[in-house]
């Protein structure tokens, strides 16, 4: 089979996704599993004092009480970075309702028999709604095929360049935001920074011998008489895990749209859509602050994290969402070694002009 100019076989890049990259993703996930759904790492015990004003605030409820849940915070999550990315292709209704990922003998649909799969997955909508979009702009479907290469893989199957980037671009995304849970429940988890309503639900006995000294530190955990699966919770504090999730997803979608949305008829779409974006990520830290439910340092280190994670994996991993061909290059020059002297070009010295100029000279006085 033949193989064109914007097409590249690879034998290797199916099993190194199957083996490798899935392999990773799994036990990032697990990992994140352990850390927010089992006691395999206990939280380290930090000590207060018993008139710590700062862990005096009201207790604001449980987490299903806040202003924003976590399932509205993850809903958000899966669903903001899915729904931006998917502005990129031209495929016909037949095409997309194909639902294959490979067709034996499929030349004659080259170079799209490869479509996706499931289009109502509603976690990954916004990356992949903003890919599909953007292949139905005749500029942007051209630059994404200059950019990207049609994979044959085998002698039947090819992988299309949209495809391609959907898995990248939303599977980059989903590691990301394991790993920035991972971070954060690590620095919870070694750190035991309490919240500010640590002391109100701890509900230290005041009348016992620590507690009568106003500026004896306590380090005894069995000196409280709260509920424990609270005082566990109020344990986590630094970093606030809504601020570095909404912050990494804000970020990593604010990046999507800057490098792959092309805009010419408006100059303030791109604008209004990624600073409502980080405005977004910037009131949900702000709420954790008001609700006291984290100080305002663990907001700030949350957003540091998530900051550096979704600048991490935007510029270094996913290259600013470019393709992985990336711009043709130059063609290399000539070796002039191997030119022959007749063919370069005669390039008159200025010796030789004076020269004829005063030739031209002498000849006009003789005249």
């Amino acid at each position: 089979m033949a193989v064109g100019n914007n097409t590249q076989r690879s034998y290797s890049i199916i099993p190194c996704f199957i083996f490798v990259e899935l392999v990773i993703m799994a036990g990032t996930v697990l990992l994140a599993y352990y850390f927010e759904c089992t006691d395999t790492f206990q939280v380290h015990i930090q000590g207060f004092f018993c008139q710590d004003g700062d862990l005096m605030k009201p207790y604001p409820g449980t987490e299903e009480e806040s202003f924003i849940t976590p399932l509205v915070l993850y809903c958000v999550l899966a669903a903001t970075p899915t729904a931006i990315v998917s502005t990129e292709i031209d495929f016909s209704f037949y095409h997309q309702i194909l639902n294959i990922f490979c067709l034996p003998f499929s030349s004659f649909l080259y170079p799209w028999a490869f479509t996706i799969s499931d289009m109502s997955c509603f976690s990954q909508n916004r990356i992949f709604i903003g890919e599909i979009s953007m292949y139905f702009i005749k500029s942007t479907r051209e630059s994404l095929i200059a950019q990207e290469k049609t994979i044959l893989t085998g002698e039947c199957c090819y992988l299309n360049p949209l495809l391609r980037r959907i898995i990248r671009f939303i599977g980059v995304f989903a590691f990301g935001l394991f790993a920035t849970d991972i971070f954060v429940n690590a620095g919870q988890v070694v750190t035991g920074h309490l919240t500010p309503y640590f002391l109100t639900v701890c509900k230290p006995n005041y009348t016992s011998a620590d507690c009568r000294a106003h500026h004896q530190f306590i380090n005894n955990g069995n000196i409280c008489t709260g509920d424990l699966e609270v005082i566990e919770k109020a344990r986590r504090s630094f970093p606030s895990k809504h601020a570095a999730l909404s912050i990494y997803s804000a970020l990593y979608a604010t990046m999507y749209i800057t490098s792959t949305i092309k805009t010419k008829s408006s100059r303030l779409a791109k604008p209004v859509l990624c600073l409502g974006t980080l405005c977004t990520a910037f009131l949900t830290g702000l709420n954790r602050v008001s609700e006291y439910r984290n100080h305002c340092s663990d907001v700030i280190a949350g957003f540091i994290l998530g900051t550096a994670v979704a600048l991490f994996l935007g510029m270094c991993v996913v290259h600013n969402f470019k393709g992985t061909q990336g711009s043709p290059s130059k063609p290399k020059p000539e070796d002039p070694r191997g030119v022959p002297l007749m063919a370069f070009p005669r390039i008159e010295s200025p010796l030789e002009t004076l020269s004829a100029q005063n030739h031209s000279a002498s000849m006009t006085e003789v005249t």
